[in-house]
């Protein structure tokens, strides 16, 4: 059965008081926005949900989380930037940018994680600076959370709770956790950090950074001089020396380190350490990090920096492996209207498998180390598999955190926009917007029968997308990376509502829906 525009008011009626009767399923003591109301698959197939399109916009509040995440110690909230729930949103900055700026910042970021695995990880700094301005990293949707940087050994009005989410409780501190004691510096100054799975070096702006060359940030600057924990690396040391492609020559025998990316934005400064506070119950001693002095490319963030996650020795993930077993995992929400979480460490997926869906995370000792990619093996709309030949994946494909619109080998791509273009005909045709080039007008409709998706991963691994991983401002949330021979790119808009547990000791990635 075809669902024309015309009908959409008494369905939305029907599936209302359908909704009202039920009740709310999230636990979550928040407003529950319905998205996929109903299956309307075609001889019961189930191949088409009924998805309210005000669900897919963020509203002006801040509801929290639509679902209560699993106690972990380590466990932090996220949300978007330039959303109500953005921790770094600030009344004062320029307005959010607008969704030809969006997409184009996002093309930059998905051309430098083409560059850099085409680069082999190296000489990314002498790449010359793409055309069109601005830096790749100024990319307003990127997930954030709150962290402290240092240390204090008095009380001080910088030293504030690190948890925006003050309605989820905190887990208790239990010995060996990693809390603090009465005796342990109290936690620094708060900062707010981009999640980025595909980046090794964490870094924030320090004092001195003057505006410019630093950007503005809303949370106050990291000052190391008022942190009695902070140490720089002298240039002989074993954590200067591992910094690689990252060194930056020696200044008062203090270690230097620079990241370039080929579309001229960089940040430089000292590679120090201090502790690093993620939550009242979990701190890491002699984090390792980026004190940045200088920066190009920011502007319009107003974060401190990024939360490195990528796969190189640099990262969180790696330096806390000891304690946390290379483990990690995050869940975005569907909107800046709500939270999800990252959690550092996680049960082996061996124990939780039932909750997951497993694909082994390819190994290549070609390709950079910074990077985790799986193998997409086909995907299926309204449920029908598309007849994509398996060549065309055969280069795998990067999880990246910061990438917004998943970038699929050209041969996938067209197989797909075919087949949702079947399946929208009912709706007229818009045009194209940036890089998105399947769009709709959905002036006066409410509900859209959208056909469902998933991607299907090497292991028989099925995900299927959240309807605000399909469609983004009215048009299909995928784009083309222009070459089968790339590896394709999946992006944070796919990765919404789902926990993606990155097992890297183990060479696994689950993915767990609805999770957030």
């Amino acid at each position: 059965m075809i669902i024309s525009p015309a009908m959409d008011s008494d369905l939305s009626v029907a599936l209302l008081l359908l909704v009202l009767f039920l009740g709310p399923s999230s636990p979550a003591a928040v407003p529950v926005h319905v998205h996929a109301a109903a299956d309307l698959g075609e001889g019961g197939g189930g191949g088409y949900m009924l998805v309210a399109l005000s669900s897919l916009k963020p509203e002006a509040a801040c509801f929290g989380h639509r679902v209560i995440p699993r106690a972990h110690l380590t466990w932090t909230p996220v949300g978007f930037g330039h959303g109500p729930c953005s921790p770094s949103l600030d009344a004062n900055a320029t307005a959010p940018p607008s969704l030809s700026d969006l997409l184009r910042r996002d093309e930059l970021r998905a051309d430098d994680v083409q560059k850099r695995l085409s680069n082999n990880g190296t000489g990314d700094d002498k790449a010359p600076a793409m055309a069109g301005g601005g830096g790749e990293n100024d990319v307003y949707s990127g997930s954030q959370m709150q962290v402290s940087m240092g240390s204090r050994n008095k009380p001080s009005a910088m030293v504030s709770s690190i948890d925006p989410a003050a309605a989820v409780p905190v887990p208790v501190p239990v010995p060996g956790g990693g809390g603090s004691s009465s005796s342990s510096p109290l936690p620094g100054v708060i900062q707010t950090v981009v999640l980025d799975t595909a980046s090794d070096v964490p870094w924030v702006q320090c004092v001195p950074c003057p505006v410019p060359p630093c950007h503005p940030q809303k949370d106050p600057v990291y000052d190391p001089t008022t942190s009695p924990t902070y140490a720089a690396f002298s240039c002989g040391s074993p954590a200067c020396r591992q910094l690689g492609p990252y060194a930056n020559g020696c200044v008062n025998n203090q270690c230097q380190y620079r990241v370039a990316y080929p579309d001229g934005s960089s940040t430089s400064g000292t590679y120090s350490s201090d502790l690093l506070t993620l939550n009242p119950t979990t701190s890491v001693n002699s984090f390792q990090f980026g004190c940045t002095h200088a920066d190009a490319g920011f502007g319009g963030a107003r974060t401190a920096g990024i939360m490195a996650l990528g796969g190189g020795p640099e990262s969180l993930v790696s330096q806390t492996a000891a304690r946390f077993g290379r483990a990690f995992s995050y869940c975005l929400p569907p909107s800046a209207s709500y939270l999800g979480f990252f959690v550092l460490g996680a049960r082996p997926l061996a124990a939780v498998s039932s909750r997951y869906a497993v694909t082994p995370l390819l190994r290549d000792m070609r390709a950079p180390a910074t990077f985790y990619r799986v193998l997409l093996r086909a995907i299926t709309v309204g449920g029908q598999r598309l007849g994509v030949p398996a060549t065309a994946f055969a280069a795998g494909t990067v999880l990246d955190s910061r990438t917004l619109i998943t970038r699929l080998p050209p041969t996938a791509y067209q197989s797909l926009r075919a087949a949702f273009m079947s399946s929208m005909r009912a709706y007229r045709a818009a045009p194209p917007r940036g890089t998105l080039d399947t769009c709709y007008d959905f002036t006066g409709v409410r509900h859209v029968k959208l056909p469902k998706i998933a991607l299907v991963f090497d292991g028989g691994a099925t995900v299927e997308l959240d309807p605000s991983g399909i469609l983004f401002n009215g048009c299909l949330a995928f784009a083309s990376n222009g070459d089968d021979r790339c590896p394709g790119i999946l992006g944070s808009v796919q990765q919404q509502t789902i926990e993606l547990l990155y097992d890297i000791s183990r060479g696994a990635i689950g993915f767990r829906t609805q999770a957030c």
